[in-house]
């Protein structure tokens, strides 16, 4: 191979590594995102969970469920 031969692959094989750079930090940045609004849903069915709770703690929840309708 010669000396242009070599550099051009160098200049491809740098220029893929550097977009390859760039998508990595890419879906780390939207995994980062997806990972805090997973957690903001935690909390939200962890808060509603314990006001479905409360409610059917005051309404005194006999444990039972009421029966389907008639017409199942």
């Amino acid at each position: 191979m010669t000396d242009d031969a070599l550099l051009a692959r160098l200049e491809k094989l740098e220029e893929r590594s550097a977009f390859q750079e760039q998508t990595i930090d890419d879906l780390s940045h939207a995994l980062t995102e997806q990972w805090k609004l997973l957690q903001s849903f935690k909390r939200d069915v962890a808060r509603l969970t314990d006001e479905l709770k409360a409610l059917e703690e005051a309404v005194g929840d006999t444990g039972h469920r009421e029966p389907p309708p008639p017409h199942y």
